[in-house]
């Protein structure tokens, strides 16, 4: 269930500390590493995508030694929910940079601008949230509901380009813009004036896209924890692998053709875990292990479709 002493764990200010300078010496090894114009192939998006999982393991693991073992099962629980339903979010990434003519060895520079906003409109949202939630703790009731609303949603509707069809036509009405791609610049000068290139068209999309998200996905989130440090440091370790992740599966997601309906059961799932917390009261253990088990669910079957599908 919702923990409502969760909000109660002690966090020393140094433990902050230790969180943004894990995430700052990140950024600047991954901006290091993939700095220049060339394509990073999939083996190399793979194994960055392993390092990032393993990073945020690992703090995991020191969240248990500092904080105990209740603690860590909120931060795993809270990155795996995260981190499963951030690949609802890749499938926008994909109509985007296929709408736009984004080359792939420009991506990964307008995902790494939109991982760094992410972080700071996540932090808004869950000082709002928390905050709200410490006041009244009566607010997991209609988020509760929200999020079933939203699983059910997530199920039944076709997926669509629905907040890239509404963003992009303003942005292109309210921006002067290239049509063309011009190395890595997100501005130019076309006639003597600044324009926009597809590639700041794309952040742009891509940044709305992530506010709506995290509409969709705190809520689910907050049914684990409602720690301000919990929460926020299992997104941030979520976030940060998101564009090696789309780097592994931007050809595989088209398959994953029942990975939806497994995101709108943990969605559902967490929902229910808000509307009954006080009558049914869920190891944070068991709620780890149930988003697992509907992930594998999930995954297996669309993979197994894949492979049983006669090949042209």
């Amino acid at each position: 269930m919702v923990n409502p002493g969760a909000v109660s764990l002690p966090v020393p200010p140094w433990s902050w500390g230790v969180l943004g300078g894990v995430v700052l010496l990140s950024l600047a090894v991954d901006l290091l590493l993939h700095r220049g114009d060339r394509e990073q192939g999939r083996l190399w998006a793979c194994a960055w995508s392993v390092v990032w999982i393993t990073l945020g393991l690992l703090f995991g693991l020191w969240v248990d030694y500092q904080f105990g073992r209740s603690a860590a099962e909120e931060y795993l629980s809270a990155y795996l929910i995260e981190k499963s339903l951030s690949v609802d979010n890749l499938f926008v990434f994909l109509i985007v940079f296929s709408r736009l003519q984004i080359p792939k060895a420009e991506q990964h520079r307008v995902l790494q601008w939109g991982i760094i906003g992410a972080f700071v409109t996540r932090a808004v949202f869950i000082a709002a949230g928390t905050t709200l939630l410490a006041a009244w703790h009566g607010m997991i009731y209609p988020l509760g509901a929200f999020l079933i609303y939203t699983g059910y949603k997530t199920a039944t509707d076709h997926p669509d380009e629905t907040n890239e069809g509404l963003v992009l036509p303003f942005v292109r009405k309210h921006f002067p813009f290239s049509r063309h791609v011009r190395g890595h610049h997100f501005f130019v000068r076309e006639d003597g004036r600044w324009v926009a290139t597809p590639l700041f068209l794309a952040l742009i999309v891509i940044e709305f896209t992530d506010i709506v998200f995290a509409i969709d996905s705190l809520p689910a989130v907050f049914a684990v924890s409602v720690n301000p440090f919990i929460v926020y440091s299992s997104n941030v370790f979520a976030i940060l692998g998101m564009r090696a992740l789309f780097l592994t599966l931007a050809d595989l997601l088209t398959d994953l053709k029942y990975l939806r309906y497994g995101l709108a059961a943990i969605m559902i799932f967490a929902g229910l875990k808000m509307l009954g917390s006080k009558l049914v009261q869920l190891s944070h253990l068991t709620s780890l292990l149930t988003v697992a088990g509907i992930l594998v669910t999930a995954i297996l079957p669309s993979l197994l479709a894949k492979r049983l599908k006669p090949q042209p």
